[in-house]
């Protein structure tokens, strides 16, 4: 096995420690910004009629989730929640994106990330992020570059903004034109055994499976792949490997 000449990272539970996603406490922070409330919905009466809809569209319900391979993005299903609830803000989309998100599910940096991205820094050993999220890209990069600072991501990718989603062979083979390299030349790092790990083995890349931050360890990928509980591990693995 050869040094990767870049490795791309997944976002939640990977660079990122998400807290448990609350909903409602987003849909609160939302309505007290609100100028506008023309049906008087409590934030209540919003989070539970949005979880009605996610779970219709199958992105949330445990029986569909592994069918849902189209990302719909935030800005247009925050407008039809908006405009079904005559809901009227003095702010652009992508701000009340920040405010819901901020307090939907604030986060923190896994252990040792940190150390790790310098190291591959350190190493030209190129990086960058795929995330399978329904926040645009801007907001993305916006909250990865206040987490990580020091990072030196080529790009960003959410795919909200490329349509399909992880495991999709398309979102990674998209990643690998924007890189210009070959799929054996390429490492991918995720907490999801099937969409991260499965997802870059079935595009040809070396999937690298990160439980450092998993919260339900379910399942297993079914594809050949490195297995690793923190990021000291993959150092150690890479200080290892020829050029």
């Amino acid at each position: 096995m050869k040094k990767p000449k870049m490795i791309l990272f997944d976002y939640g539970q990977t660079l990122i420690n998400e807290s448990v996603f609350n909903g409602l406490a987003g849909q609160k922070a939302l309505l007290n910004r609100a100028i506008q409330n023309g049906s008087g919905a409590t934030a209540e009466e919003i989070n539970n009629f949005v979880e009605e809809l996610e779970k219709d569209i199958g992105r949330y319900n445990l029986d569909t989730v592994d069918s849902y391979k189209y990302e719909i993005h935030n800005f247009n299903f925050q407008r039809y929640i908006n405009e079904y609830f005559e809901l009227e803000f003095n702010m652009e989309l992508w701000e009340l994106e920040k405010i819901f998100w901020d307090n939907a599910s604030p986060a923190a940096v896994t252990e040792g990330i940190e150390e790790l991205l310098r190291y591959l820094d350190d190493n030209t050993i190129r990086t960058g992020v795929i995330s399978n999220i329904s926040f645009g890209e801007d907001s993305l990069k916006e909250r990865i570059n206040e987490l990580i600072p020091t990072n030196h991501f080529e790009f960003i990718m959410a795919t909200s903004d490329y349509v399909f989603r992880k495991p999709s062979k398309y979102i990674f083979q998209f990643a690998l034109k924007k890189a210009g390299l070959k799929p054996e030349e390429v490492w991918y790092c995720g907490d999801n055994p099937a969409y991260d790990v499965d997802g870059s083995v079935n595009a040809g890349m070396t999937g690298v499976w990160y439980t450092g931050a998993i919260r339900h360890k379910s399942a297993m990928p079914k594809s050949n792949h490195i297995h690793i509980e923190n990021w000291r591990e993959l150092i150690d693995m890479l200080n290892n490997l020829h050029v």
